[in-house]
């Protein structure tokens, strides 16, 4: 009996170890990864949605430390794309509809998730350059009658945001009127009120797509992961007295709830979030998208502490664990992809510029958490 009790003590210290660092020591470790991915990446690279949602945690970094080369390595990015997402002019060229890489692109929310970081770096210094794209691109889109521009959960993450965002500058109402428009549609088609979680697109919506666990639902981790931190992102900005609070709070606790249900016991959650068997082992996006929005739901008194104190440390204790690399490196990120693939290796050498970005995103939330 006492040899349990001992073992018991043992796995409890275990799953606490996580929490122990100080606030002071994550910021070292936050820096420490950012200096890794500047060393070894080019801030001279396309401002597509891969690269761009590192740009949006970059900027969370700087905001914590306050270093001038984190923002001059945003700035050098945004003057290489000409602070400009996709560069078609003629709108009536513009497209969103289906997956697209090119300049046509424009109202594709791929291709728009750099205003975000335009956004932060005219507040920076208020220069009409900045802004002047992400103006004309958003508030052409706010003017259109359409609502199915966000057709797959990724886009919740990288569109939806830019438009409480650029309401905190300009105070259009237009912005937020299309916002809640825009995600009522996506949230008819992709949310399943049953599991509380979002789809990654139509063509996964069950029963389209079933499991191997039972024939059930298909959920992907970084497809909800975007979902959660997106809302996470928009509730940040959206006025408190909104009429349209309500909803977006309701989905993000709701979300989280569904989110919370599914983890695994090491902490991480499985690219197939209902059934591991479908792609087993490690997988830190998701992960690190689920974390920091649950630690800024807990920050913001939208989610219980207490309830999700476990989950959270839990999960951070892989992200810093498992998921960071002794050099700084961040591991375990499943490639571009929209689905659990089980064929696409990953490991601990498995990076890419959202990985990185979405754990710097968690443990920049996680520094506002911890009390030390």
């Amino acid at each position: 009996m006492k040899k349990l009790s001992i073992l018991a003590l043992g796995a409890m210290l275990m799953a606490q170890s996580a929490v122990a660092q100080t606030r002071q020591e994550v910021i070292s470790t936050i820096e420490k990864v950012n200096d890794y991915w500047q060393a070894h990446n080019s801030a001279r690279c396309r401002g597509f949605w891969d690269n761009a949602a590192y740009f949006t945690s970059n900027q969370e970094v700087y905001a914590l430390t306050g270093k001038q080369k984190y923002l001059d390595y945003s700035i050098e990015w945004a003057e290489y794309n000409n602070w400009k997402g996709a560069t078609q002019t003629n709108k009536s060229q513009w497209q969103y509809k289906t997956y697209g890489e090119g300049m046509n692109h424009v109202l594709f929310a791929d291709w728009q998730i750099c205003f975000q970081v335009y956004i932060d770096l005219y507040k920076q210094e208020h220069r009409a350059e900045r802004l002047q794209r992400t103006l004309e691109v958003m508030c052409y889109q706010a003017s259109t009658p359409d609502t199915d521009y966000w057709w797959w959960a990724d886009a919740l993450y990288m569109g939806m945001p830019i438009f409480t965002k650029l309401y905190t500058v300009t105070h259009d109402q237009k912005l937020l009127d299309k916002q809640y428009e825009c995600f009522h549609w996506t949230d008819s088609l992709l949310f399943d009120k049953e599991a509380q979680i979002y789809y990654r697109d139509g063509k996964y919506v069950y029963p389209k797509v079933k499991t191997a666990c039972n024939e059930g639902k298909s959920f992907w981790a970084r497809g909800a992961g975007w979902v959660l931190a997106g809302l996470a992102k928009v509730l940040q900005d959206l006025p408190k007295d909104s009429k349209y609070r309500p909803f977006y709070v309701d989905r993000f606790k709701q979300l989280a709830a569904g989110v919370a249900r599914c983890q695994q016991p090491e902490g991480y959650w499985t690219r197939s979030m209902l059934c591991p068997d479908d792609a087993p082992g490690y997988e830190t996006s998701g992960t690190a998208f689920f974390t920091y929005g649950l630690l800024w739901g807990v920050n913001n008194g939208i989610l219980p502490a207490k309830q999700y104190a476990p989950t959270i440390d839990k999960a951070w204790k892989y992200l810093y664990e498992t998921a960071l690399q002794p050099d700084g490196s961040i591991g375990y990120v499943q490639p571009i992809g929209e689905k659990p693939d089980p064929s696409r290796t990953v490991n601990a050498k498995s990076q890419a510029p959202f990985g990185t970005g979405a754990w710097l995103l968690a443990a920049c939330e996680y520094t506002k958490y911890i009390k030390q």
